[in-house]
């Protein structure tokens, strides 16, 4: 199981290096746009292969519980990191300026916006558990994977406590 998130892992960035490279060093914006495309397959396919991991009678384990933050993760935040990424790219091969750290209430306002994604890649790798174990049914314990969902709930609820601070105590820096 963790070498599929690795492949998965490696894939993910290996497309999004495809498609910048394709964008801004061949100037092909179509071919990157298929590049980029390329990452919810890739999410796409580690989900199949973690459910018939686990339909074919696999015991449940954090790994299978990873794949689906994992996936949550990838979803949630893969147009963010795409953008991390180009702004990376063009930092470093283009020497493009860094842009100003966000302070006050615009950093707190991409805090919340950041929260909001982690709700979101919350819900979408909880939705994924629970199709996993309806899938896998009765042919493993599946029971692993609750504890994988209440441990990540846990840092959901500091990441809320850490994020809502930057709104109540904006930064001056």
């Amino acid at each position: 199981m963790i070498p599929w998130i690795i492949a998965a892992e490696i894939a993910f960035w290996i497309v999004i290096i495809l498609g910048l490279i394709s964008r801004y060093v061949l100037k092909m914006p179509k071919l990157s746009i298929f590049f980029f495309a390329l990452t919810p397959v890739i999410d796409l396919v580690l989900i199949i292969l973690t459910t018939i991991d686990l339909k074919r009678g696999t015991p449940a384990s954090a790994s299978h519980g990873i794949a689906a933050i994992y996936i949550g993760v990838s979803i949630a935040y893969g147009k963010t990191m795409i953008a991390w990424a180009d702004e990376k790219f063009q930092q470093w091969f283009f020497k493009k300026p860094k842009k100003t750290p966000l302070t006050g209430k615009a950093k707190g306002l991409h805090e919340v916006k950041m929260l909001v994604r982690h709700i979101g890649a919350f819900a979408i790798g909880a939705g994924c558990l629970y199709g996993m174990t309806q899938f896998a049914g009765t042919a493993t314990d599946t029971s692993p994977l609750l504890q994988i969902m209440k441990t990540w709930g846990i840092v959901l609820v500091i990441d809320a406590i850490i994020s809502l601070s930057y709104v109540i105590f904006p930064s001056r820096k």
